[in-house]
């Protein structure tokens, strides 16, 4: 895989309203445990279309592994221009923070929201221009990832196109793995 598309939940549907939640540090760790090796594997581009949640977390440890692994790049594809023009100010100023750095910003329908079809087409076209789908998501509470999911089994159906899943059970794994590796852990 040369280029990945990554997603997951947005912050509202994990109940996370706050940057400082300790289910971020997870979530984070969860990735980079996942992408390191797909950057090994020569993965180069990891795309996200910049929704609040695990896809700004992502482009987050996609931005900290470039320190490390140089040749790897971030884009943005955006589904419609100004997506954060009605967030709170403090959310705004994250995402501006995470497109200033990322190697490629584009909007896919180059005109302000106008319909929910901009979604499907963000959708449609990130799938298609990408070799595989990452996403954390969880069968038992779909929510916006499988809408992306929905798009890649499509794909799947006439091409080879890799699905790769971050589920409940590798967060709860991730949170005891780091729990267990404290010291203080064993001594109670």
């Amino acid at each position: 895989m040369k280029t990945l598309a990554v997603t997951g939940y947005k912050s509202h549907e994990l109940g996370i309203f706050d940057q400082n939640h300790e289910g971020i540090h997870y979530i984070k760790k969860a990735f980079e445990k996942r992408l390191i090796p797909l950057i090994e594997e020569e993965t180069e581009w990891f795309v996200i279309s910049g929704q609040i949640g695990v896809e700004l977390w992502v482009a987050e440890v996609v931005l900290q592994l470039k320190e490390i692994y140089p040749d790897i790049k971030l884009a943005v594809l955006t589904p419609f221009l100004k997506q954060e023009e009605n967030w709170q100010e403090q959310t705004k100023e994250y995402y501006q923070h995470i497109l200033s750095q990322a190697d490629f910003v584009e909007s896919i329908t180059k005109r302000p929201y106008e319909s929910r079809a901009q979604l499907r087409l963000k959708n449609e076209f990130i799938i298609s221009k990408t070799d595989g789908l990452l996403l954390l998501y969880d069968e038992e509470k779909p929510g916006a990832p499988s809408y992306y999911l929905d798009v890649a089994k499509k794909r799947q159906e006439h091409d080879e196109y890799p699905i790769l899943y971050i589920t409940p059970n590798d967060l709860y794994t991730m949170i005891q793995e780091e729990r267990e590796a404290d010291p203080t852990y064993w001594s109670d």
